[in-house]
């Protein structure tokens, strides 16, 4: 079967920009300019055009043009998103490395966290996400086995903590922190960091109608990571 004509106008844009041929900030061909080339509407241009624009690859701004987005991945504060996800939609290759998957007794703050006791039995894992083969955040993850028994034997390289967390035990409610910190020298190993550098961490507990989920820290370059989101407002 042959491919959609605006997957390969897509697939076009991306193969330019990976390329380095089309920098950040860098305007990219209009509605018309694509339509033209590809000898398609400008309707199938647009939905090219905007896919790309949800992705975050690219930057559309009214009466200038549509622009190569910065390079840092984007997530968002206002909803939780599975990373592979993230990646797949900016047409990027999803991969993980597992660090750890284990049962722990948990300390003081970990047990307070989950909400259970200390010294308790809890579930923790540790995976580094890649994006195209490169680190792009380390999870480290601890769960509340009640709640999700079947952790340590799932397959993560097939899905995310996250899908398999929100298919057992569905939130309900999030609450974040997030903050700056230097990275000790494990955590600069893992993320492929040839030096101490500012990175970005969120820290994530979630809840299910039954109790506290999970408790995580999420490790991003801050060169490669930023957070946003949208809000709209009724009236």
């Amino acid at each position: 079967m042959s491919t959609p004509k605006f997957a390969q106008i897509k697939q076009f844009i991306v193969a330019n920009i990976r390329s380095g041929l089309w920098l950040e900030d860098q305007r990219v061909p209009s509605e018309n300019e694509l339509s033209k080339q590809f000898n398609v509407s400008r309707m199938t241009a647009r939905r090219a055009l905007s896919e790309l624009t949800e992705a975050g690859i690219l930057n559309r701004s009214q009466g200038l043009g549509t622009f190569v987005a910065s390079f840092k991945s984007q997530s968002s504060m206002l909803e939780i998103k599975n990373i592979a996800d993230e990646v797949k939609a900016r047409s990027g290759a999803y991969s993980c490395t597992i660090k750890a998957l284990e049962s722990i007794n948990a300390l003081a703050p970990i047990a307070i966290a989950l909400g259970v006791d200390i010294d308790s039995v809890v579930y923790r894992s540790v995976i580094v996400h890649n994006e195209n083969d490169h680190p792009l955040q380390v999870e480290e993850r601890f769960v509340n086995p009640t709640l999700a028994s079947n952790y340590l034997q799932q397959n993560f390289h097939a899905h995310t903590p996250h899908e398999y967390l929100s298919s057992v035990a569905p939130l309900t409610e999030a609450h974040h922190t997030v903050e700056a910190i230097m990275p000790n020298s494990e955590m600069c190993q893992w993320l492929n960091l040839y030096h101490k550098e500012p990175c970005l961490q969120v820290i994530r507990r979630t809840w299910s109608s039954q109790g506290i989920v999970s408790f995580a820290r999420l490790v991003s370059p801050g060169n490669k990571y930023r957070l946003g989101g949208h809000l709209t407002f009724k009236e």
